[in-house]
């Protein structure tokens, strides 16, 4: 019999990244070794043809300045007029997760998820970050009073959670249903 050994705990004191959570749709980019880019939501592959809210026709119109990501998937939020929360926006716009690697070194196409708080985990800090959205509204789109809420990466742990500003205690789901 093959021995499974116990992984290794990551400390919880270590390093987070609070970012804002972005109400929109899980879309990503990637990009072959070769160069060849495609569009993908949370859970498949798009086409302009069998498209996500156009996020895969905008990565085509949009595929020469997306090269210069690199290979690799590249996931973020594909937001903003017409896409849930809608932001009091009038276009659509594509927000990189990984705040580790993008800042303002990205392509112009791409937006980033604002960061709210980098430090010490701390549950102190996260409440903060939390009343912030609530009392000043969305980093991403300044003077939207409704945002949804912030994504909590433990880098240690290279794990996120999210917590929201409304219905955090029960499934998304059921929070849909409950705003129906």
């Amino acid at each position: 019999m093959d021995f499974k050994e116990f992984p290794k705990m990551p400390r919880l004191s270590r390093e987070i990244i609070v970012t804002e959570k972005i109400d929109g749709t899980n879309a990503q980019v990637h990009i072959t070794d070769d160069g060849t880019i495609l569009a993908g939501s949370r859970t498949r592959w798009i086409t302009p043809e069998s498209d996500n809210f156009g996020f895969a026709a905008w990565v085509r119109d949009n595929a020469e300045e997306l090269a210069t990501l690199g290979p690799g998937n590249h996931f973020g939020e594909w937001w903003g007029a017409g896409i849930q929360r809608r932001y009091g926006l009038t276009d659509k716009r594509f927000s990189l997760f990984n705040v580790a690697r993008w800042g303002d070194e990205r392509p112009a196409c791409c937006d980033v998820v604002p960061v709210l708080y980098r430090g010490d985990f701390d549950t102190a800090a996260i409440e903060d970050c939390i009343a912030s959205l609530r009392d000043f509204g969305s980093r991403a789109a300044p003077g939207f009073m409704k945002p949804e809420g912030v994504v909590v990466f433990h880098t240690a742990g290279n794990v996120g959670f999210k917590k929201t500003l409304g219905n955090d205690e029960v499934p998304k789901t059921l929070a849909e249903r409950k705003a129906a």
